[in-house]
């Protein structure tokens, strides 16, 4: 993967509140004992990771978080080596990932993209879903439709399940901004009243819009070329199969089978609420494959 360093990189389209204050406390409760830093930490951390949508979070009241600063960041981001930071090159990847749904959801969908804000956050912070804290992993909140991250969630990604390509991180967030296109199309909205309506069933819904946002991801990675900042630069000078391999490496990695079998607890697939490692790399390959978020129907029959 090579990043163009002549694209602008769009701060706007970040709220940083690290260096805000807001948030903190000890974020959404997890009953399940476990030291932080241990094997059920990575299983908190990962089964709620790239949840998105978050129907348990969406449940919960909570009032909004405010604005953060960006006024670091816009300086650190127009510097020569922007692009060795970790903060200005995950900011450039939700560029591209918005610049591409400015153009795919109008065409696959019929309807006009709204953009989000990823909100930078460090420890904790406060969402329209309720309060959230770093273990809960990335997350989109449809309350407020904002994507959040603590950046820090990579070394987890890298350090504790393996997925160290440089791709898991504009993975990571094309996945959860793939959920923000379902609350722009009804979807998250339509699955949690099918899941209240049929509380057996709310895995299996949960499944479905996880992949959905997986096969979403793909077909921006088989785009993501071609995306452009607001000048024309080109996002991307070049995408390799090898990237795309790191994509898919992730999606496995972080499969509810592999996260089971990792925590050395029993696999079962009536609890899956993201989908097998198999699932997530069949769902995004269908997506790159394609590269039309049309053929991401999960909903459409048997997985």
């Amino acid at each position: 993967m090579e990043l163009n360093e002549n694209a602008r990189i769009d701060t706007s389209q970040v709220d940083d509140r690290r260096g805000s204050g807001g948030g903190g406390g000890m974020g959404i409760p997890i009953p399940i004992g476990g030291g932080r830093g241990g094997v059920v930490g990575i299983v908190i951390a990962v089964l709620v990771a790239l949840v998105g949508g978050g129907f348990g979070l969406n449940a919960m009241n909570g009032g909004g978080g405010g604005q953060g600063d960006n006024t670091a960041l816009e300086q650190k981001c127009s510097t020569d080596d922007a692009l060795r930071q970790l903060d200005c090159r995950n900011t450039l990847y939700v560029n591209s990932v918005q610049a591409y749904w400015r153009t795919a959801l109008p065409e696959a969908f019929g309807e006009q993209y709204r953009p989000s804000k990823t909100v930078f956050f460090s420890q904790g912070v406060n969402t329209a879903c309720g309060q959230a804290g770093s273990g809960v992993g990335p997350f989109y909140c449809p309350a407020d439709s904002l994507v959040y991250i603590d950046l820090t969630f990579y070394r987890v990604l890298a350090d504790q399940l393996g997925a160290e390509g440089e791709f898991a991180q504009p993975y990571v967030l094309a996945h959860e901004y793939g959920h923000h296109v379902q609350n722009l199309l009804g979807t998250n909205e339509q699955v949690r009243r099918q899941q209240q309506r049929d509380p057996d069933n709310a895995n299996a819904l949960s499944v479905k819009l996880e992949l959905q946002a997986d096969c979403y991801a793909g077909a921006w990675a088989k785009n993501a070329t071609g995306t452009a900042d607001e000048s024309g630069q080109k996002i991307f000078r070049s995408i390799s199969e090898q990237d795309i391999a790191q994509a898919i490496d992730t999606a496995e990695k972080i499969g509810d089978d592999a996260i089971s079998e990792r925590a050395d607890r029993p696999v079962n697939p009536e609890e899956f609420t993201h989908g097998s490692s198999a699932q997530r790399k069949e769902w995004f390959t269908r997506g790159y494959a394609s590269g039309d978020p049309k053929s991401c129907d999960t909903f459409g029959g048997s997985l």
